[in-house]
């Protein structure tokens, strides 16, 4: 019985093995999803950028430049933010 179990197990491993394929061609590949959905999908992501939150805009921001990207590792995004971009009270 156990040779029995451990032999369907061999063949469906090796069956799993050389049948699957990982790679599929371009026009396969998105024939899954209408276009109509692909609309709406491109659609959704315009509304996003545009209604992102300020925190999100801060740390694209501080992403974008390589010493407050440093400090934010050490010290948080908001605080690499304050140090870099904000104003400082009284500075013209």
């Amino acid at each position: 019985m156990k040779s029995l179990l451990l032999l369907s197990i061999l063949a469906a491993l090796a069956m799993a093995a050389l049948c699957y394929d990982p790679f599929i061609n371009r026009r396969n590949a998105n024939t899954f999803i209408s276009p109509q959905l692909r609309w709406r999908a491109k659609a959704q992501e315009r509304i996003r950028e545009l209604n992102k939150p300020q925190y999100e805009l801060n740390r694209e921001a501080c992403d974008d430049f390589k010493l407050c990207e440093r400090y934010a590792m050490m010290y948080g995004y908001n605080a690499a933010y304050d140090r870099y971009f904000r104003q400082r009270r009284g500075a013209k």
